[in-house]
């Protein structure tokens, strides 16, 4: 792993504990591959959306909402393979 992916997992991490008020979590509480939906750290739909918009607002990028909920939302590092694929191909 790269340092840039490694430092955009740990983005996603804070952006997701700022977006969703997750206080007293840290960055690392949160597995790299853990399910962010259910059994993992326990999304919802709700969360989703919040996250959505934390991450277009981080990232500059657009998420449509046919992608919400898909594989790119399986996990913290899906969602860093994700935004990263976004900031590709809008750059």
């Amino acid at each position: 792993m790269s340092d840039s992916e490694e430092s955009t997992t740990e983005r996603i991490k804070r952006v997701i504990i700022s977006s969703l008020n997750l206080e007293g979590m840290t960055p690392q509480e949160i597995d790299d591959d853990a399910p962010l939906f259910g059994e993992g750290l326990g999304l919802d739909s709700v969360d989703a959306l919040e996250l959505v918009v934390a991450l277009e607002k981080e990232y500059g990028v657009r998420i449509d909402s046919e992608e919400i909920g898909q594989e790119a939302f399986a996990s913290v590092t899906a969602l860093a393979e994700f935004v990263g694929r976004l900031r590709a191909s809008s750059g």
